[in-house]
């Protein structure tokens, strides 16, 4: 009796909804409504606020909630640690990426493990906006630069240089910039971001260009570049071939702001299943 209802319960206070907690459970509404009523006559408390439009956890919800979570996240590791010993990964994951950063890194790096892992199936978001993890059903999340949400788990798969480079054609007409402030007579051509970031004096600086134009892609400010169009400012993945071999030209190293890192982001409180830690291993180890 006293298992009955609780995982309603906390499907119904971390969705805020009995009917979002049906679907997930694969029950019906009326059985959600059921269990949590039942548990709170057995319980003697009132576990939840509810009106037409919310639902919402009282006190003693919020107490039983975090006793309740930490049960089941217990009993779903005891599950894992014994079947996983004699499992293979599979079934489906959830991730989210940004769209350059994801097109032309996570992507071929999903297909990879899909071709090593063939019963793992990736579905991915590409998208620059920050998604909510539990409300939207992600599992994993790559995230680039400060993590501001402290109710996430995160690991460090790697690190991105952004590099201010312009084509050996744009400088031999309009010189190079030996300043930051010499930045101001030059095309600067921007991507999503109406600013730049770089370091002078030890102190993080940002600077605001009039562009001659702007993409929402990294790919067409590379080839803008290197077309002599102007000066862009991009992360390595998308220059550091052109670098190499001579395309582009790096500039003002010296104001170059620190390396941002690479997150693996997931739900606290989560223990991670086969699958996702063995992905979360694997873009770890291929990510420089």
């Amino acid at each position: 009796m006293i298992w009955e209802g609780v995982s309603e319960f906390v499907s119904v206070a971390e969705s805020e909804s009995f009917t979002q907690a049906s679907q997930k459970l694969g029950v019906s509404t009326a059985q959600v409504s059921r269990q949590v009523s039942a548990l709170e006559q057995r319980l003697n408390i009132k576990l939840f606020y509810r009106t037409t439009r919310k639902v919402s956890l009282t006190e003693e919800g919020r107490v039983f909630y975090q006793h309740c979570r930490s049960v089941l996240d217990g009993l779903d590791t005891a599950v894992r640690a014994v079947t996983n010993l004699q499992s293979k990964p599979q079934g489906k994951i959830k991730l989210t990426a940004p769209v350059s950063y994801g097109e032309q890194q996570i992507l071929p790096l999903l297909n990879d493990f899909m071709v090593e892992y063939t019963e793992v199936d990736i579905s991915t978001n590409l998208s620059n906006q920050r998604v909510d993890l539990v409300e939207e059903g992600y599992d994993l999340a790559i995230r680039i630069g400060n993590l501001s949400d402290s109710t996430m788990m995160a690991k460090k798969l790697g690190k991105r240089t952004n590099y201010l480079c312009a084509s050996p054609a744009y400088l031999a007409s309009y010189g190079m910039p030996n300043s930051l402030s010499e930045l101001s007579q030059h095309s600067c051509l921007l991507g999503t971001s109406d600013y730049w970031r770089f370091r002078e004096a030890g102190k993080e600086k940002t600077m605001r260009f009039v562009p001659r134009f702007r993409y929402n892609g990294g790919i067409g400010l590379v080839d803008a570049a290197l077309k002599g169009l102007g000066i862009v400012q991009l992360p390595d993945y998308l220059v550091q071939d052109h670098l190499s071999s001579g395309g582009l030209i790096s500039l003002l190293d010296n104001y170059r702001e620190p390396d941002e890192w690479i997150w693996a982001v997931y739900p606290h409180n989560r223990q991670l299943s086969l699958k996702i830690r063995l992905l979360v291993d694997y873009l770890a180890k291929h990510i420089a």
